[in-house]
């Protein structure tokens, strides 16, 4: 197993909470609700940081987590670590290359363990949609509490889809005031004709200090609370 150390990164009071509470309405889900995929409607939406501040809520919180980085395309959660060569990920499992131990890393989190995406293939949908990686995640699912799994956006590609059509449920991350309704309910039906699970949206990038419904409730809501 590979070993890394993650960058740290700063949160205030109300982002922490979101991200508690966001744990919170997964577990209240059900017991069955393990294989959580996350995708949106668009690059750029904000999914692989929620993706990664979701996995580590639920290590924070005692569980033994694995975020797997899915986005064979432009993956951006190489960035996340800072110490510690990642030499395998994803694609060299999917390949046959290397084996499901070979490519996890275990962070300087407590209860967090990563696999990276690795280099970019020229057919991630057909190796996200191979045996190999149902059988990865069927491995996972005996080793650890919860699986976190960051797919590409589902408007622009199909993996994702074929991604959350083995998991357990699927969150779809929505950019506030970029991303219109028709488009969003379009991603919605194609995410249901895959026989996805969608377990909720989260509304990301909301300018809270901004005038408006969202700004002013949750302003006065956590200002009366305390860091």
């Amino acid at each position: 197993m590979q070993e890394i150390e993650l960058k740290k990164v700063e949160m205030d009071f109300q982002v922490r909470e979101a991200y508690k509470t966001l744990r919170s309405n997964i577990e209240f889900s059900g017991e069955d609700v393990r294989v959580v995929a996350v995708t949106s409607c668009a690059p750029n939406e904000g999914k692989s940081s929620t993706s990664f501040h979701l996995a580590r809520a639920f290590a924070e919180n005692g569980n033994r987590v694995l975020l797997i980085d899915a986005d064979l395309r432009k993956s951006v959660m190489r960035g996340l670590h800072k110490r510690g060569r990642v030499r395998l990920g994803l694609v060299h499992a999917l390949v046959g290359k290397s084996t499901f131990d070979d490519i996890r890393c275990k962070t300087d989190v407590p209860n967090l363990e990563m696999v990276f995406a690795g280099p970019v293939p020229p057919n991630p949908s057909e190796l996200l949609g191979n045996k190999r990686f149902r059988e990865i995640v069927k491995s996972a699912r005996r080793e650890y509490h919860y699986i976190i799994i960051d797919t590409p956006p589902v408007g622009s590609v199909i993996d994702g889809a074929v991604v959350a059509k083995i998991c357990d449920g699927v969150m779809l991350v929505i950019e506030s005031s970029n991303v219109s309704y028709r488009f969003a309910q379009k991603v919605k039906e194609q995410l249901e004709k895959a026989g996805c699970r969608i377990l909720g949206v989260v509304l990301n990038k909301v300018a809270l200090g901004r005038k408006g419904y969202y700004g002013k409730y949750y302003g006065n809501y956590y200002g009366n609370y305390g860091n």
